[in-house]
Order: C-alpha cells, then structure tokens, then sequence
C-alpha cells in the first residue's frame, strides 16, 4: 500500500517562504494525482493545491493562488508545494493525499483521495 511522508513545515514570520514535500514510497508516483490540503484550529480541512499524474493539469484555491506552486519530481517520486508570501492565515496543519483515478483534472475533494499522510505543521508569525 502506497505510503505519504511530508516534511517541511515549520515557524516562520510573514512574507517568508517555505517547501513543503510530500515523498510517495511503496509505489511509483506517476500513478497518483496528488493534492495537498491544510486544516487551521478549528477548521476544516480545506484544499490548497492539486496536480495531475502527468502534471499537465494544476489546480489551486484562491486564498493561495499567485503564492504557492505545486510540482512533481518523478526521480525523486515526490511533490512538492512551494509556499511564498505567507501570511499568518496559512497557519495549519498541511497534508499531501493520493487518489489513483485516471483523470485529466486535478481532485479537489477530501472525498477523491484515498491515502493520506500523517501531516506538517506550518506556522506564520505576524
């Protein structure tokens, strides 16, 4: 069974930057669409980023569009979302998930993913 492993996430202030990166282990990357969601205290998990098998297809939310880029690294079977500009509302618990359907668009759904990983804190400072 495919494995997530994010890693990361930290403490940082406004305006910095940070990678965040989701490793694929068990299975080959190219046979997932992978999405990253965050969830906020209190909150619910909401999407941020997704990104086709091929990586022809990307899709964002709006609270992170023109900010954050979603890639793959196939040699590395990993995706990674590249966060810049942030701001103390990116403050959340950030997870990559994997969906094995052969679609032409990126998932945006909780309920299109069926593998998870465990999560990485990601915390900005005003």
């Amino acid at each position: 069974q495919v494995q997530l492993v994010e890693s990361g996430g930290g403490l940082v202030q406004a305006g910095d930057s940070l990678r965040l990166s989701c490793q694929v282990l068990r299975r080959f990357l190219s046979n997932y669409r992978i999405g990253w969601f965050r969830q906020a205290p209190g909150k619910e998990r909401e999407f941020v980023a997704g990104i086709t098998r091929t990586g022809t297809n990307i899709a964002y939310a709006d609270s992170v569009k023109g900010r954050f880029t979603i890639s793959r690294d196939s040699a590395r079977n990993t995706v990674h979302l590249q966060m810049n500009s942030l701001k103390p509302e990116d403050t959340a618990v950030y997870y990559c998930a994997a969906d094995q359907q052969l679609r032409a668009i990126p998932a945006r759904t909780l309920k299109e993913y069926d593998y998870w990983g465990q999560g990485t804190q990601v915390t900005v400072s005003s």
